[in-house]
């Protein structure tokens, strides 16, 4: 259901084609907003990870909840598609870019758990965070310009967890911490210059992904029945949970104050009183601490 909260502005998701990224991206149509929804899947041409979802479906998913999106094929590691991204964005838009949600991650085949770092694949390794790291470079780095002339804008890194603590495989955690400290050091340059533009980042609890749901071969109907196979399950949100996150933190005039945190979905619940699609208000971090952590 529309809600207008967004209505007139622009964003751009990278990495909307599935999971955390469509669901963002669909959130924002929701709210009302115009919404570059970028990735490699098109319905002609599957990515490196062979899943179907594609950037036209999400695309659509935010045209009928109210919203504009426009579907760009793009692959965000290469910097001179990225820069043409932009271009377009600017010549379409007027110039005008009011958030940039960077999202890209496809590291999951690449990720080798419960190996020591000097058992890993190097090569996985450097290609997660060419995908994970280098490509939320390039796109602040490209996509800044626009909001520093109009001096107004959102950036928010997505990636998983809120601190530097480990997060159980080398590279995995290099690139989940790369992404809490771009948000920091941009939040820095950006306040040094007395800008009014926000960069933060932003993590998920225990994302119900369209992937998790099929490691346990279950449906968003009886998603329950996963914890049959890990309890830890039991508390986990799904993926609109975060783009409800994205929405509140877009629609907040005073979002400036919290540039350069680490801000998560169970944190800002608190604040802002979003639910679920299920109604419900998963809090990872409680739970972690007091089911996990012990």
């Amino acid at each position: 259901m529309r809600n207008d909260l967004l209505a007139g502005k622009v964003a751009l998701v990278a990495g909307a084609t599935r999971g955390a990224g469509r669901a963002i991206a669909v959130c924002l149509g929701e709210a009302g907003a115009t919404v570059y929804v970028t990735g490699r899947s098109t319905r002609a041409s599957r990515s490196a990870m062979n899943r179907p979802e594609t950037i036209e479906e999400t695309a659509e998913l935010v045209t009928a909840r109210g919203g504009v999106g426009i579907p760009v094929q793009v692959d965000l590691t290469v910097e001179e598609q990225v820069i043409s991204l932009f271009e377009r964005v600017r010549q379409e838009q007027e110039g005008r870019l009011d958030l940039l949600v960077n999202d890209v991650w496809g590291g999951d085949p690449l990720t080798e758990w419960g190996k020591p770092f000097w058992e890993l694949s190097l090569e996985k390794g450097l290609q997660m965070q060419a995908q994970a790291v280098h490509s939320h470079m390039m796109l602040s780095r490209y996509g800044a310009p626009l909001m520093v002339e109009r001096d107004q804008g959102l950036i928010i890194e997505i990636t998983d967890g809120d601190s530097y603590d480990y997060r159980g495989n080398n590279f995995y955690s290099l690139a989940k911490i790369s992404a809490i400290h771009l948000a920091e050091a941009m939040a820095a340059d950006l306040k040094s210059r007395d800008l009014n533009i926000t960069a933060l980042s932003l993590t998920p609890g225990f994302l119900r992904s369209e992937a998790m749901l099929e490691l346990f071969g279950v449906t968003e109907d009886n998603w329950q029945a996963g914890a049959e196979q890990e309890p830890h399950f039991i508390a986990s949100e799904t993926p609109y949970y975060l783009g409800r996150a994205v929405v509140a933190l877009a629609s907040d005039p005073l979002v400036n104050q919290k540039s350069g945190q680490a801000l998560s979905t169970w944190g800002l619940v608190e604040e802002y009183g979003f639910q679920d699609i299920d109604g419900r208000q998963p809090h990872w971090g409680r739970y972690y601490a007091e089911h996990v952590k012990k």
